[in-house]
This record gives C-alpha cells, sequence and structure tokens, in this order.
C-alpha cells in the first residue's frame, strides 16, 4: 500500500481598528500599542498633514496574532480599507517565505503558496492611509500541530495494471467522521463513462467501486484533494495525490465446489475448464466473489496459521506449495495440490479451503490471471468471504454498498 500528507491570514491597516470579533482577524488603531497578542504595530506620519476629520485606515487580518492550529491550506490575507497595502510578507520561523498576490487596487493581500504544518509564521505589513501616514506591524501564528496531521494508504498503488473486479482502497492514519467531505474531496474517473460509489467498511477505510466490473482495458484516475481537508476532531489531511490505475482484460473464473471444476473465461469467452479439489466439509471453501490478491511462485504453508495444532487429525504442520496465487489474507489460495492430494482432483474435496490443481493448471493461473481477477466459488457450504478477508466488496448488494 502507498502511504501518503495541512490555514493562514488576513488583513491590515494604517490607524485601524480591526474587523470583528467573531471573525477572529486581528484589530489594531493608530499609534497606540497594539493589543493583540503576538503583534507589534507602529504608526509614522507628518504632523497636521491631514485634516482632524480625516478617516483612518482600517486593517484586517487572518488568521488572527497568536492563532494556533491554523490549518495550512487556508490562505493568510490582509484587506485594508480607507488606505493601500504598502508592504507585506509572511515568512517561516526557518526564512522560507510564502509567495502572495495583491490586489490591482492594492487593497487586499493573500498568500497564492501553501503553508506546511507544524510551523510557526510571522505575518509583518505596512498599510498606508489616503494621505499617506504608515502603519506598520508583525504578528505571529502557528499551524495544526503533527499530532493532528492525517495521511492514508491508497491501493491499487498509483501505475498499477489489475483486474475487472479490483475495488480502489483508501485506509486514513486517523478516524475519518466528516466523510461526506472526505468523499467530494476524492474524484474518480474512469474512460469508459463508468462511475461508482463508497463504501464505508470503518471509520478509517473507505473502498469504490462500480455496480459491475470494470470495463476491460479501461483506465481509472482517482484525484485526491486531501490537503486541508478537515476529518473531524482536529485531524486535517497532509496531502494531495493523484493514482492512476489500468484495468486489463476482463478474466473471470468459476470454481464449483460439487463438479469439482474450475472455469476461466477471458473476455467473455471461454478459456478452459479443469478438474480441482476444494475446501473440506470441516473447511468447505468460502463462497461468492474472491478477487486475487497477490502471487509466489514457491511459499510456504503454516497449519498453525489456522489454528491447527498438533494432534489435530487435519494439522499438516508445514508444507511447501507451488504457484501460490492468494484469494484472502486468511490462507485460501490457489495452487498446485500436494502429492498427497493429487488422486482427489476432479473428484473429491480434501483442501483446507484452498483451490488444489494439476502442476500444469496452476501454472497457467499463475502465468496467465493477474491482481483483482475475480475467483466466483459456487455450491460451497462456506460462508461468503467477510469483507476484512480480502475484497469481498462484490458479495454484499449493490443497493446496500452504495448507501
Amino acid at each position: 500500500m502507498a502511504s501518503v500528507r495541512r490555514k493562514a491570514g488576513r488583513n491590515i491597516a494604517l490607524l485601524g481598528l480591526v474587523c470583528a470579533l467573531a471573525t477572529g482577524c486581528g484589530a489594531f488603531g493608530v499609534p497606540a500599542p497594539d493589543q493583540a497578542s503576538g503583534g507589534v504595530e507602529s504608526a509614522v506620519g507628518l504632523p497636521g498633514s491631514a485634516d482632524a476629520d480625516t478617516t483612518l485606515a482600517e486593517a484586517a487580518v487572518v488568521p488572527a496574532a497568536g492563532a494556533t492550529e491554523v490549518n495550512p491550506a487556508a490562505p493568510v490575507s490582509l484587506t485594508v480599507t480607507n488606505g493601500i497595502v504598502d508592504r507585506a510578507a509572511l515568512t517561516s520561523a526557518t526564512g522560507d517565505r510564502v509567495p502572495g498576490l495583491l490586489s490591482a487596487d492594492r487593497t487586499v493581500w493573500t498568500t497564492t503558496g501553501t503553508l506546511k504544518f507544524d510551523t510557526s509564521y510571522t505575518y509583518s505589513y505596512t498599510v498606508a492611509d489616503t494621505v499617506g501616514r504608515t502603519t506598520q506591524s508583525t504578528r505571529t501564528f502557528t499551524t495544526v500541530v503533527a499530532a493532528n496531521e492525517a495521511d492514508a494508504a491508497i491501493y491499487p498503488l498509483d501505475g498499477m495494471k489489475v483486474g475487472v473486479a479490483q475495488p480502489l482502497q483508501v485506509v486514513f492514519s486517523e478516524p475519518v467522521l466528516n466523510r461526506d467531505i472526505v468523499e467530494k474531496a476524492l474524484t474518480i474517473t474512469s474512460t469508459s463513462g463508468q462511475v461508482g460509489d463508497f463504501h464505508w467498511f470503518s471509520d478509517r477505510m473507505v473502498r469504490y467501486r462500480p455496480e459491475t466490473f470494470w470495463a476491460a482495458n479501461s483506465t481509472i484516475t482517482m484525484d485526491m484533494k486531501m490537503f486541508g481537508v478537515e476529518l473531524g476532531n482536529g485531524q486535517i489531511g497532509n496531502f494531495n495525490k493523484t493514482v492512476t490505475i489500468h484495468i486489463g482484460d476482463k478474466k473471470v473464473a468459476v470454481a464449483d465446489a460439487s463438479a469439482h471444476t474450475f472455469s476461466v473465461s477471458i473476455n467473455d469467452v471461454p478459456a478452459g475448464t479443469w478438474p480441482v479439489t476444494m475446501g473440506d466439509q470441516r473447511f468447505p471453501s468460502a463462497r461468492g466473489y474472491l478477487v486475487l490478491m497477490e502471487k509466489r511462485r514457491y511459499d510456504r504453508f503454516v497449519a498453525a496459521s489456522i489454528g491447527l495444532k498438533p494432534g489435530d487429525p487435519a494439522n499438516y504442520g508445514e508444507v511447501d506449495v507451488e504457484y501460490a496465487f492468494r484469494l484472502t489474507p486468511s490462507g485460501v489460495y490457489i495452487h498446485q495440490a500436494l502429492d498427497s492430494a493429487m488422486p482427489y482432483i476432479g473428484n473429491t474435496n480434501v483442501s483446507h479451503g484452498c483451490i488444489g490443481m494439476t502442476a500444469d493448471r496452476a501454472a497457467w493461473v499463475f502465468n496467465n490471471m493477474t491482481t483483482g481477477d475475480v475467483v466466483q466459488v459456487v455450491n460451497t457450504e462456506g460462508e461468503f468471504a467477510h469483507f476484512d478477508d480480502g475484497f469481498g466488496d462484490w458479495n454484499i448488494p449493490w443497493a446496500e454498498y452504495a448507501n
């Protein structure tokens, strides 16, 4: 899985009074000392240079001086009324300067660059009123601390080629309370025009799939604009990322536990039907759709990993297998059957839930099928594969999945 990474300020003025307290802006006035914490302000002018009734410039700065936990995605801004911005600069504690843009009428300065998480910033500026008097001010604030950053692991990885049954999965590092907001930040498109829906399996894991399998040889793009997105409970997304996934041919297999057969089609054209042995009465094969996950030319199976202990008639200890293609994290595979199971292929189910094949057929599946291809298991007494035991998404009715 791939892992992936989080407000800022407003306006000033000469001899001004801050914007409404409800907005969180800082307030300042003529040459009186700055009363906002963390701010230093001074006014410069010529005595008698303006009439007594000259309107003083007013400035509004966002965020307020001394603010903490500022979202680094929100723009810092300075807005002046009855005057103009003479100079503005936003600099981090390490000296990095954040670029900004001054409006044509020089009344608004706004950052155009993003801020960093867990960083202190100094906002210094000078404003001038309509008769040229200037006011200088300096303010500081800090952004969201590292403990409140949220990132995510994404699967499939960028650039992967997978089968038509592969759901898209995002696992967040922190619980997501604002699910609707997060979903709006994840834009998923397909060259086939297919649309799908999200399904939350927990407060951290969400998957996305269409109603039917992805179109063969299409391309899926997931554009994730998560930087600055509020997950809830103070957690802020710290990354933007675009993931491109390529879908291969449509490869679907049907494993029949009653007929002891494994039938494969490629792009809806039959590619072959072969004899197999599947889960026995004690360990029936899981039913429904199972999505191929990962493969190993050689692997070692350990009976203890599925709870079998010495003395249990089903305990096989540790065995080496070939052409192992995983169907579930709990230990269901397609693989070359052990020598002891070879006589039962095509007539009796003797496995611990796996699909056992002859060497040549297991090699064919290993070499010709891929991650994201699907096996539908029928005529078995086993339960449906659980969602957290691989990708059981296709076993959930669409009306329920998209709800």
